[in-house]
């Protein structure tokens, strides 16, 4: 399955990309966190969350869309 990926913030700085599109055939985001660690090593020390089609969603999620963004930690006001 061909899934669009979207790095925001540092994550997109450590990535150096805020996009890119790969081929993917795990049926979980926590694969697919694996291999994006596998390829980025260093976003092991940090911390985001996960959306897919634009909802959180959990490592034990199904990767059910075609977009998965990698969100950085939010600071509230």
């Amino acid at each position: 399955m061909l899934i669009t990926i979207k790095y925001f913030g540092q994550i997109a700085e450590v990535t150096q990309r805020e996009e890119e599109s790969l081929e993917f055939s795990g049926s979980l985001i926590s694969e697919l966190i694996e291999y994006i660690y596998s390829k980025y090593g260093i976003l092991k020390k940090k911390d985001f969350q996960i959306a897919q089609n634009q909802e959180l969603v959990s490592l034990e999620t199904k990767i059910s869309g075609k977009e998965i963004a990698l969100l950085p930690p939010f600071a509230g006001g």
